[in-house]
C-alpha cells in the first residue's frame, strides 16, 4: 500500500508553537495518538481567535467539527517541543477544511499529518449558514 507523501513546511501558513507534557506519553514512551488531535484544536483555534473569527462566549457563527484525520510518520515524546502547521486546503458555502502538520521543533520533514473539518453554524439553532465574506477572506488568506 503506497501513501501519498507527506507536505513540507512550506506548505503551511501558519505556525505554533506546543510543548509536550509528560501527562503526554503513553506507555511505549512516546506522545499518544490521541494527543495530536488536541495539537490539531489548539492551533486551529487559537489562529481563530488571532484572526478575530472565534468568540468563544458570543459569536455568532460557530465551527462545529465535523471531521478529522491524521497519519502518523515518527514518534514524538516528551520533553521535545512541537511546532504545529495550519493551513486551508478547501473553502465551502459553510465549511472550511485545514492541513496540519507536526513537527518536531526544528525538524524538516513532518511527524504527523492530519485534517480537521469545521461545518459553521448559527450559534442557536446549529444548523449550516454561509460563511461571513470577512471570514472567507481570512481563511483564504492562509490557504495552501
Amino acid at each position: 500500500m503506497s501513501r501519498e507523501p507527506f507536505a513540507g513546511r512550506e506548505a503551511y501558513k501558519v505556525w505554533r508553537e506546543i510543548g509536550t507534557r509528560w501527562a503526554d506519553n503513553d506507555a511505549y514512551g512516546h506522545v499518544n495518538n490521541t494527543v495530536y488531535y488536541q495539537w490539531f484544536d489548539t492551533a486551529v483555534n487559537a489562529w481563530l481567535i488571532e484572526a478575530g473569527l472565534l468568540d468563544i462566549q458570543n459569536g455568532n457563527p460557530i465551527g462545529l467539527v465535523v471531521e478529522t484525520g491524521c497519519r502518523y510518520a515518527r514518534p514524538l515524546s516528551y520533553p521535545q517541543p512541537v511546532e504545529v502547521g495550519l493551513a486551508v486546503t478547501q473553502v465551502g458555502t459553510s465549511s472550511v477544511r485545514y492541513r496540519l502538520g507536526i513537527f518536531a521543533k526544528g525538524w524538516a520533514e513532518a511527524a504527523a499529518e492530519g485534517h480537521f473539518v469545521h461545518v459553521y453554524v448559527d450559534r442557536q439553532t446549529r444548523r449550516p449558514v454561509p460563511l461571513p465574506e470577512a471570514w472567507r477572506q481570512a481563511f483564504e488568506s492562509i490557504s495552501g
